[in-house]
């Protein structure tokens, strides 16, 4: 069986591997759906115990004071919770996953995701203004991480995994594996190749399947197939695609000014987060938590022009803070939210001002969800695919791509705003790069092109070392002296000057032969080429050499050798 598990370690350092890669994705698509489905349960059932209904609408029904207390009381202790851990372990939600996939060759760690769950279950659970798709994808890209390293996965893997997870955490949230494919795509990994779309696919088809076989609410949002009635209203859906924009690009101004606080203490920054909530709850009680029976209130029509833009502004600005502190909540819930008000009222407007032209005001609150959605993320083909997987129908996919469009251009090109995840990974100044290159080195796994004719060498070479030395004939020699590795040699170089040694000498001390040393550093077994670049550009040395621990003796296993040369020759063959 070990050496069956071998087979496929192996397998997968090959990124173009399909038929493994394709059964990883569907086991990480479970993984990750059963994770969220978990996430939502206990959401829900905190939330029963705190206000006395079931779900989200108890957090509707509060009122006056407890509809100010609890997420107020609620973000302090989550505050004074956060102060007891280090400022690395607080990080969660989209931009960790992003910057751990990018910095730390997708190595995503347990604190970060139990803080992920426990401390988006808490929040979420006493009202504060967020969503659960940012910590979904989270918590997906975190266990399919941990289950690879923990499997000893290489690092190339680890990346699919990620990417498999998010796409399986976004397809059992909303029920809509395409979107979640594009997601991942668009958003996590920014990459699209052949090889890396067959695995995600499985992985967000598997998913949903989960999440429609274990999940109560067999459809998030009820939504009747809708259809644009005119070609006239185009103008129209241009307006709320600006509109949309306008409110994202407010959102993202309002995030950054909160996050120029991060200086002052995580308890004060929280309870102030909680306290603009409950301020703001007292006026639109429907922005608590998650909010989605609001949204459902919204799609039905129930709810007049000011309900829906006292909604819209009141989730905007207690959103944009509370992401902006750094609590452990999403934004896309509400960015839907927002769009699905901003598109609500202006159907409305529209009905009252042509009433035999316009379209129902529900086509407007789609294409609204999906434009603000876009925006934010600046993923208007996952929006757009999440639009049209939610409506069901594709016939208003021209409308919708059209408003999408709009929205990300007024909030990139006209106000100058990246999405919300680029815009925090800029304040923490942290480059991501995406280029051809880095995602090349990122997906290849060390062993794919490391020298194998490498061997360790004891720096006092005595006769029983030199004979299967002269054997074997490596490429490479790392000179070690009582469990410490030194440098390397090139093994002719080494047999060469050997030849000249006398032959009475019963051992040779090698650290003073007179040929080239070449200073080298250890990368794992599982790491690839972007990590070893790195390692060697840390440490200053001109080679990695590849090693792996043994589970049976302890003791160093040398697989390999990599000089920078060598990558550079597979880097110039790569992009050719």
């Amino acid at each position: 069986m070990s050496s069956l598990f071998e087979k496929y370690r192996y397998l997968l350092t090959d990124y173009d591997s399909l038929v493994a890669y394709s059964f990883l994705g569907i086991v990480a698509g479970v993984a990750a759906s059963l994770t969220v489905l978990a996430f939502d349960l206990a959401i829900d059932e905190l939330e029963t115990a705190l206000t006395g209904a079931f779900g989200a609408a108890g957090l509707r029904q509060l009122s006056g004071w407890t509809a100010f207390a609890l997420p107020t009381i609620g973000a302090a202790l989550l505050g004074c919770a956060y102060a007891m851990l280090k400022p690395a372990d607080r990080e969660t939600g989209i931009v960790h996953v992003i910057s751990r996939m990018h910095s730390h060759y997708s190595v995503l760690p347990l604190r970060n995701a139990l803080v992920q769950f426990f401390g988006g279950i808490f929040a979420l659970a006493t009202g504060q203004s967020g969503g659960r798709e940012g910590p979904g994808v989270h918590l997906g890209g975190a266990v399919t991480s941990l289950m690879g390293q923990w499997l000893g996965l290489p690092n190339n893997s680890l990346r699919m995994l990620i990417a498999c997870g998010t796409a399986g955490g976004i397809a059992a949230a909303f029920q809509t594996p395409l979107a979640g494919v594009i997601f991942a795509m668009e958003v996590i990994v920014a990459e699209y190749t052949v090889a890396g779309f067959i695995p995600v696919i499985l992985a967000a088809v598997s998913a949903s399947a989960v999440s429609h076989l274990l999940s109560t609410e067999t459809e998030l949002f009820l939504i009747e197939p809708i259809q644009l009635n005119s070609m006239m209203e185009l103008p129209y859906i241009i307006l709320l695609g600006f509109c949309c924009g306008l409110a994202v690009s407010l959102f993202i101004r309002i995030s950054r000014l909160a996050a120029t606080f991060s200086s002052a203490h995580v308890a004060l920054r929280f309870t102030l987060a909680g306290c603009i909530t409950g301020l703001l709850a007292l006026w639109v009680p429907d922005i608590l938590g998650i909010s989605y029976d609001s949204m459902g209130d919204v799609i039905a029509g129930n709810l007049a022009i000011p309900a829906l833009l006292a909604i819209c502004i009141c989730k905007l600005v207690a959103t944009a803070v509370s992401c902006g502190v750094g609590m452990p909540i999403g934004l896309i819930g509400p960015s839907l939210l927002i769009g699905a008000c901003i598109g609500g009222s202006l159907g409305i407007i529209g009905q009252q001002l042509q009433p035999d032209l316009a379209s129902e005001p529900t086509l407007y609150v789609v294409i609204g969800m999906g434009a603000a959605m876009g925006a934010i993320l600046n993923a208007p083909l996952a929006a757009i695919l999440a639009v049209v997987e939610m409506t069901q129908t594709i016939g208003m996919g021209m409308a919708a791509m059209l408003a999408i469009v709009t929205a990300t251009l007024t909030n990139t090109s006209l106000f100058g705003q990246r999405s919300a995840h680029q815009t925090v990974l800029r304040q923490l100044r942290r480059l991501v790069p995406s280029d051809p290159l880095t995602q090349l080195l990122h997906r290849t796994a060390v062993t794919s092109t490391m020298d194998s004719r490498a061997v360790r060498v004891p720096a006092l070479l005595t006769d029983s070392d030199r004979e299967p030395l002269l054997e074997f004939k490596p490429t490479w020699c790392l000179l070690e002296r009582e469990g410490q590795d030194l440098y390397l040699v090139r093994g002719e170089d080494l047999l060469n000057w050997l030849s000249q040694q006398t032959a009475e000498q019963e051992s040779v001390d090698l650290t003073g032969a007179d040929i080239r040393r070449w200073s080298v550093a250890a990368v794992p077994l599982q790491a690839t080429l972007r990590q070893a670049l790195d390692t060697m550009s840390r440490t200053t040395t001109e080679a990695v050499y590849v090693t792996e621990t043994s589970r049976t003796t302890g003791n160093k296993i040398l697989h390999g050798v990599l000089t920078k040369e060598s990558v550079e020759r597979f880097s110039l063959a790569g992009l050719k």
